[in-house]
Order: structure tokens, then C-alpha cells, then sequence
């Protein structure tokens, strides 16, 4: 029997499949999530590199870098959940993990303030329906112990879900969800 979460993540992958990926902007989700984070130039802003039809939000990191943020990507460790961050330019050398997704072969370790996490689905509470691994999950629990770290959503308008999505103890709440479209946020004003 198929558990209702990955019922979900194979609704959701499927969905995703269908989109036509150039319906929206990612400059555009960028250029909102300088508008809406307002970060300082102080703050290191982690995000990811695609796979498949995920959103590409490396044109977030690009941006940072010419607004004078370091940027770093995930890496994922061998026997862990926790993601390490790596300081990332275009200048980069990369690698491909395990999973097929590209990250820096090497380079200094840095601990982010705002991580852009990818999804497969997003609901109106800021819960997300991630690939399953837990990396983001595990990731966020460990950081956010002993640092405040924003984590932002991004990805299409169209991944947006009009039911709550199961949030079990483990899964870590978004604190932002940017799309080309609009922002979405979930925390205290």
C-alpha cells in the first residue's frame, strides 16, 4: 500500500511534468524575492541547482552576487541527512552527487542565513511537499537550533496546492514561498 505522502509526490511530480516550464519567469521570482526579503548584503543566501523540471533559482544566486551576497549550494554528505553549504560562483567547479544534481566539488563551507528550498508542492500554511529524502527537513532542524535562518520556497505559481498538505513532527515549515507570480508569507507580522 503507497503511503498518502507519496501518493501526493507522484500527483505532484506528474502535475509538474505537464507545466510548461516558460509559462513564468524565474527572473521574475528573483527580482520578488529582493523585493520581499529585502536581504543585506552580509546575509548568504544558499540555494540549489535544478533537476529535471524543478524551478531554477540559480538566477537568485547570480543576482545576489552582482548585489554583492555570497552565495553557496547544497552538498550532500555521505551517511547524513544534513546538507553542508559551499561557498558557489558561475566560476565553480561542479560535480554530480549521487542523485544526479550538480554541487560544488569543493570549496569553503559556509553556513547560510536564507536557503532557498526547491518543492514539488506548497499549501496556504507554508508546509511543503519535498521529493521525500528529508535533506531539506533535517537540514533546517539542525540550522535553525543555533541560527535564524530563513527558508524561502521557490518554484511555479502552479505547484500551489488548495488543501493543507500532511506536516508530520519532522517537516520544517517554510517561512516564504516566492514564485514568478507572487509571495507567499508564513510567519508572525
Amino acid at each position: 500500500m503507497t503511503n498518502p505522502k507519496q501518493q501526493l509526490r507522484d500527483q505532484a511530480r506528474k502535475h509538474r511534468s505537464a507545466m510548461d516550464p516558460f509559462a513564468e519567469d524565474p527572473q521574475h521570482a528573483a527580482d520578488l524575492f529582493f523585493e520581499t526579503i529585502k536581504p543585506t548584503p552580509d546575509k548568504i543566501i544558499a540555494t540549489y541547482c535544478p533537476k529535471g523540471r524543478e524551478f531554477d533559482a540559480l538566477c537568485v544566486a547570480e543576482t545576489a552576487i552582482a548585489k554583492g551576497h555570497k552565495t553557496a549550494l547544497p552538498v550532500v554528505q555521505k551517511g547524513s541527512r544534513i546538507l553542508k553549504f559551499i561557498a558557489w560562483t558561475a566560476e565553480t567547479d561542479m560535480a554530480q552527487n549521487q542523485y544526479g544534481i550538480e554541487e560544488p566539488a569543493y570549496g569553503e563551507e559556509v553556513t547560510p542565513d536564507i536557503i532557498i528550498v526547491p518543492f514539488l508542492a506548497f499549501d496556504r500554511r507554508g508546509t511543503r511537499l519535498g521529493q521525500g529524502g528529508g535533506y531539506y527537513d533535517a537540514t533546517l532542524n539542525a540550522l535553525r537550533k543555533s541560527n535564524d535562518i530563513l527558508a524561502v520556497g521557490m518554484g511555479y505559481s502552479q505547484q500551489a496546492v488548495l488543501f493543507s498538505l500532511p506536516r508530520e513532527d519532522h517537516d520544517e515549515p517554510l517561512d516564504w514561498v516566492i514564485t514568478p507570480v507572487e509571495a507567499h508569507y508564513f510567519g508572525e507580522i
